[in-house]
């Protein structure tokens, strides 16, 4: 937002004008703090797999950036006249256990009341300044590597309306509950420049975003996109698509050039994910590095979709197709 006011401390390294995925703050020479907050309402019905979810889509933040989460401060509200303590207590134990997977201590938190359900984490890590992949590091010729399929917000939709098979419904929570920690074994290593990773804004949400704060162009094969399962273009083809993925397509039409691609594509591409996965900028020599730490690590998949290309002055950021 352009009016939101910025600090001027000169050890904020990242702030909210890139659309990161958290804020930097340098503490000394090669160390700095990495923060980020997310909470949502209920996506599936198991509170223990809400919990889940949450965290790990506010856990992922930190990953993105290379860094490594220390502590957390569980954020919550619910209509207490609603909702039991019991299934309170139940969100509460997924957040947990998905903090404790990746040795992230829950230290503490606030509750309020609140007409629905929300549930997420704020989330501070440490992060080496020399290691870091922000999304304003992307250069020409980098590789784009997805890690996750798409199609989440388009399955959970599904799932709130009983339109979802049992196998989607699985698959879908599985996919949403993997923490993407491989984002900071990559950043250590340095081999990979710049990384965002894929939530709300859905994938060409993020990466005009990483686009812009980079100052360059991207191309996009959709035929190379992986989305859940098959079930995804029968699910579009029903309406299961939430408002959150048809604004973000709207959104997208001064920035993307979306060639002959159809509107089922385009939604995909589009889709509002929850706990998606990281879109990786991959220098050329270190892909097939990259490529099989990512299958070494079980990452849901490891999709070369593109490339990243020099800034096109008259042309829309992102180029689409087949």
């Amino acid at each position: 937002m352009p009016q939101l006011p910025l600090s001027a401390d000169a050890k904020v390294i990242v702030n909210s004008t890139t659309f990161d995925d958290a804020g930097i703050y340098r503490l000394d020479r090669h160390r700095a703090l990495v923060q980020t907050v997310d909470f949502f309402t209920p996506i599936v019905d198991d509170p223990f797999s809400y919990g889940q979810i949450a965290a790990a889509n506010s856990l992922s933040d930190i990953f993105a950036m290379g860094g490594r989460p220390l502590t957390a401060l569980n954020i919550v509200g619910f209509p207490t006249d609603l909702v039991r303590p019991r299934v309170i207590a139940a969100i509460l134990r997924g957040g947990l256990a998905k903090a404790a997977e990746v040795g992230c201590a829950i230290i503490g938190g606030h509750s309020i009341r609140n007409p629905e359900p929300i549930y997420g984490l704020a989330v501070t890590g440490l992060i080496d300044v020399r290691r870091l992949t922000t999304n304003a590091n992307a250069r020409p010729g980098d590789v784009l590597v997805l890690t996750k399929p798409l199609g989440t917000g388009i399955a959970t939709t599904a799932i709130k309306r009983g339109a979802a098979s049992r196998p989607l419904q699985k698959k879908v929570i599985a996919l949403m509950s993997k923490v993407n920690t491989v984002g900071a074994e990559l950043a250590e290593l340095r081999l990979v420049r710049a990384a965002t990773d894929v939530t709300g804004y859905g994938l060409m949400g993020h990466l005009i975003s990483l686009c812009r704060a980079s100052g360059v162009s991207a191309e996009v094969h959709t035929s190379a996109v992986p989305m859940i399962s098959d079930e995804i273009v029968d699910l579009i083809e029903q309406g299961c698509v939430p408002g959150g993925s048809r604004e973000n397509l709207v959104a997208t039409t001064v920035a993307v050039d979306w060639g002959k691609t159809d509107e089922p594509q385009r939604i995909l591409l589009t889709d509002a994910q929850t706990s998606g996965g990281l879109l990786l900028c991959v220098p050329e020599a270190k892909l097939e590095k990259v490529l099989g730490i990512l299958r070494q690590r079980r990452t849901p998949c490891a999709a070369v979709i593109g490339r990243i290309s020099a800034r096109r002055s008259r042309r829309p950021l992102i180029c689409v197709k087949g």
